[in-house]
């Protein structure tokens, strides 16, 4: 492939990925519309967000893997058109039936959760080892930047508009992304034949649905009474046991959804939970305008609060690339490092400095550098390296599940504390420091990683073809 056409895949993967981290988190500003137009309650109401993360966390492992046994072409496009359509059903979906808004949701992020991590595959085929980091960064940055500009965006568009427009707007995007991707995605022949682990694919469903819904149900404003209720505790619970089964299902199947023997090493078990971390420290900068409407009153109010998040939202834009850039030349190991040390940083001086409004910006753009190195490209490229070619979509699939599933912890988390400690700035206060302080442990983790020297001798070396090389 020609450098002019993998900048012209690049830009469609761009545009796949945007429109489908957009949505995450674009639908906030419209909740309250929403709620009006449907006539729901707000535990109603936060199954807008929630069900889209749930099917986003079930069709990353079963795109990642249709990827791997159908081809990255064919699997990309089927992921950009269900979310179109899930786009469509939303847009049209009746006053009186808040389950059809509900299904779109449902189809859009399934459709979502393939095109990420497929995007991630198809660079590692068809860029060199030396231009990975660089397009690997792009691509990451795009997921961390709409995750925090969607808010933003969503408000402006709300402003203009109804709330059926935030939806409506990703038809032609995803009609582009499909008529031109299916010409230049390169066309794979995978090398298994495989049955597929239909037995793994539905546990992994059930386990993820009922942590979802566990998590839904806890009430941060009482929150071990709520916990220890039969609307939380059956599921958490649930979910626990199916992870055992799950992974005796996994290693009995031939051709399983997610290959244990990935997490045999010990890159990949930590970049899994640097993954998991991410998740958690990027949900929590949403509180940031609550936290400075509660500490500055007189400064900041609902209408303005929203704009404190700039400061993380450009740190993150430049900061992804840079840190791709610096993969190249550093190694993962070293920027990584940097970023969760950042992140604790950041976190910490939100938790303790959060009086004056120039500590919120700076603060920000700490945050925003060090979450651009581990929601950007070198947590991704240690995965990539980990993985044999044919397993690399399910490889950066299994690092979208831990993300997702620190972002569904942090929202519960930060909330929890924040109501435990009596809400407002004490509340929130305490939220960042916990943050801070897991964030630190990150910081210890990246101790065990490679360093670059080792890093490039493991890339150097011949690949098997198989799982078990990976051991």
């Amino acid at each position: 492939m020609t450098e002019k056409n993998r900048n012209q895949l690049l830009l469609i993967l761009f545009l796949g990925v945007l429109m489908g981290a957009l949505d995450i988190a674009i639908v906030a500003p419209a909740l309250p519309a929403i709620q009006t137009t449907f006539g729901i309650g707000d535990r109603a109401l936060a199954w807008t967000f929630t069900i889209y993360v749930l099917f986003n966390l079930i069709g990353t492992p079963l795109m990642a893997k249709l990827s791997d046994i159908l081809g990255r072409r064919f699997i990309y496009t089927l992921d950009v058109a269900l979310f179109g359509i899930g786009s469509l059903v939303v847009a049209i979906s009746p006053s009186n039936l808040f389950a059809v808004l509900l299904i779109g949701r449902a189809l859009q992020g399934l459709g979502a959760g393939g095109i990420f991590p497929v995007a991630s595959a198809v660079i590692g085929d068809t860029f060199p080892p030396e231009k990975r980091g660089g397009a690997l960064g792009l691509i990451g940055a795009v997921f961390g930047l709409a995750f925090l500009v969607g808010p933003i965006l969503g408000g402006i568009i709300m402003s203009i508009t109804t709330w059926h427009w935030l939806f409506i707007i990703n038809l032609p995007i995803a009609l582009i992304v499909i008529v031109i991707g299916w010409n230049l995605l390169p066309v794979q022949h995978p090398d298994s034949h495989a049955s597929f682990d239909w037995a793994g694919m539905v546990t992994l469903g059930i386990l993820l649905s009922a942590f979802a819904y566990g998590l839904n149900q806890i009430d941060t404003a009482n929150f071990m009474s709520s916990f220890f209720s039969l609307n939380v505790l059956p599921f958490i619970l649930l979910s626990i046991v199916l992870l055992f089964v799950f992974i005796g299902i996994e290693k009995k199947s031939k051709d399983p959804v997610l290959r244990l023997t990935l997490f045999k090493s010990r890159q990949s078990i930590l970049a899994s939970i640097l993954s998991t971390g991410a998740g958690i420290g990027e949900v929590s900068m949403v509180f940031i305008p609550a936290l400075a409407i509660a500490s500055m009153p007189t400064v900041v109010d609902k209408h303005t609060s929203s704009y404190l998040l700039m400061p993380v939202v450009v740190a993150l834009g430049i900061g992804s690339p840079l840190a791709g850039r610096m993969l190249d030349k550093f190694g993962s190991k070293l920027v990584v490092t940097i970023g969760t040390i950042l992140l604790t940083i950041g976190s910490l001086m939100l938790g303790m400095f959060n009086s004056t409004l120039w500590m919120f910006i700076l603060a920000g753009i700490i945050i925003g550098l060090g979450l651009s190195a581990l929601l950007g490209a070198p947590i991704r490229y240690i995965m990539l390296n980990e993985a044999p070619a044919s397993q690399r979509t399910s490889a950066q699939g299994a690092l979208v599940i831990f993300t997702s599933i620190g972002q569904l912890i942090s929202s519960a988390l930060v909330g929890a504390i924040a109501a435990s400690a009596g809400g407002g700035v004490s509340g929130y206060s305490a939220a960042y420091l916990t943050v801070g302080l897991i964030s630190a442990i990150l910081v210890l983790l990246t101790f065990g990683l490679k360093n670059h020297h080792q890093e490039v001798e493991y890339i150097t070396q011949p690949k098997p073809t198989t799982a078990q090389g990976n051991d």
